[in-house]
């Protein structure tokens, strides 16, 4: 657990007129200006040994000192839930989320999430926004399934952070979709929330933040195909969407695709999958603090390798052996 910090800093005569929250955002960096808020708020910050506030405009020159109480208890309770760890440091964790799994407690998930199992598999949890547990650099839905990254302190947190809003994080996801797209493509859109089913998101907005999908086929069989996706930005359920509103929902995807009708080897494999067929599949970013790349790839999960071979035994065709293809390309849980 990290102990407290107290630190000292003299504004810079060019801060004349800054608010105070957004300039030490600026001179600590390791702190998100949130969090920063949140320390001001709680009399954690003095300006020439005043109480300060937030919103407060700088002359220049002051001495700011800021104090950063030890992280207490978080909230979630430890559990002992089966988590996969693909790779840890002192820094972060990387965990192949299991299907079925939350991310982060909330509304009707008090436990039982991943919060919960890290609490309790993690031992050097250092602290973030003040509380002892887990970092969340980025989400993944209920139930899609592997890589996810998390920070164990509050310096790997806004490193990640960043990294993930300006796109230095290659994230490739594994999908079955209804009917077979195109070889490859391009998906660019605004994107928000749907105007009528406040639930659901959409890429036919007028106004909305920029969202992109890049896809690939990389195996096509009667009435489904197998794509591979990069997200070059993370907004919810961006590829359900993109992929839904592009004519080829993912299989077993209620919200999305609850229209779409599937027969023979599709409607086996939606009984066999019971949830939508995502799987993060590969993460790739810089190490926050050594700056050396890891490359992490999460293995297919038993459910979905069960629909892959549904469909795949389905599209043999009948009659004389042919030609065995190249074996494809395997997805185990490495480091690469």
């Amino acid at each position: 657990m990290a102990p407290p910090d107290t630190r000292e800093h003299r504004a810079l005569p060019e801060a004349r007129g800054e608010r105070l929250d957004a300039y030490l955002a600026r001179a600590f960096p390791d702190l998100t200006r949130s969090r920063l808020q949140g320390l001001i708020a709680d009399g954690h910050v003095l300006s020439d040994g005043k109480p300060a506030k937030a919103a407060q405009r700088l002359r220049g020159g002051e001495v700011l000192q800021l104090h950063v109480p030890a992280p207490v208890a978080a909230i979630p309770q430890a559990e002992a839930l089966p988590v996969s760890v693909l790779h840890e440091d002192r820094d972060l964790v990387v965990v192949d989320k299991a299907a079925g799994m939350v991310v982060h407690p909330g509304a009707g998930h008090a436990s039982g999430t991943l919060v919960n199992a890290l609490l309790h598999r993690v031992k050097d949890l250092a602290g973030v926004g003040g509380e002892l547990r887990p970092g969340i650099v980025h989400r993944l839905d209920k139930d899609t399934t592997g890589c996810l990254v998390v920070a164990k302190h509050e310096q790997a947190l806004v490193a990640l952070q960043k990294a993930f809003k300006t796109r230095e994080v290659q994230k490739t996801y594994l999908a079955l979709v209804h009917g077979v797209p195109p070889g490859e493509g391009r998906i660019e859109t605004l994107y928000g929330r749907h105007p009528i089913h406040r639930q659901k998101f959409t890429g036919k907005v007028k106004e909305g933040k920029p969202a992109i999908t890049l896809f690939r086929v990389r195996e096509a069989f009667d009435g489904a195909a197998l794509v591979e996706v990069d997200l070059l930005t993370g907004r919810t359920h961006q590829i359900r969407v993109h992929l839904a509103e592009a004519g080829h929902p993912l299989l077993c995807d209620a919200l999305y695709g609850a229209g779409r009708k599937a027969k023979g080897a599709v409607a086996q494999a939606q009984e066999a999958l019971g949830r939508q067929a995502l799987h993060a599949w590969r993460l790739a970013f810089e190490h926050p603090r050594t700056h050396k790349a890891l490359d992490l790839e999460a293995p297919l999960p038993e459910d979905f390798q069960k629909a892959l071979t549904l469909l795949r035994e389905a599209s043999i065709p009948a009659g004389p052996p042919v030609k065995a293809k190249a074996p494809a390309k395997k997805t185990t849980g490495r480091k690469r």
